[in-house]
Order: C-alpha cells, then sequence, then structure tokens
C-alpha cells in the first residue's frame, strides 16, 4: 500500500504541475467592446473546438477532473 501511494503521489505532482502549465498556456478572457457588438461570432469563435484554445480547455477539464479524483483517493489511502 506504501508502494501505490508513494506512486499515485508522484502522478499527482506531475499532474499539478501540468495543469499549472496548461492554465499560464491559455489567453485572457477580457470581455472587452468586441462582445457586445457581437464580435465572438467569427469564424474563430464558430471553431473554437479546433482550435489550439479549445484544445486547451479540454485539457484543463480533464486534467482538473483527475486531479480532484486522485486527491480523494490520495486522502482513502493514507487514512
Amino acid at each position: 500500500m506504501k508502494i501505490a501511494t508513494i506512486i499515485i503521489s508522484v502522478i499527482y505532482v506531475l499532474l499539478a504541475l501540468g495543469l499549472i502549465s496548461i492554465v499560464l498556456l491559455q489567453e485572457g478572457k477580457s470581455a472587452g467592446l468586441g462582445s457586445i457588438s457581437g464580435g465572438a461570432e467569427t469564424y474563430w469563435g464558430k471553431n473554437k473546438a479546433r482550435s489550439l484554445e479549445g484544445t486547451f480547455e479540454k485539457y484543463t477539464k480533464i486534467s482538473a477532473a483527475l486531479f480532484i479524483i486522485l486527491a480523494l483517493v490520495l486522502n482513502i489511502l493514507i487514512k
């Protein structure tokens, strides 16, 4: 059980560092005057899932879910 805890802890730390780097690579979501006049409905707004920003958002959601699940597993293993 001790080895499993160490392995999951290492994965947890690596996942935390990866999550930090993914969040830092994303662009800011400042709602300026362009969003008021409908500037968000451009070519890039419609195909956001295929863009790099959409990929970062998908990886952020997956990483955050794994981060929470691993935190719960570690909490159960340590007790």
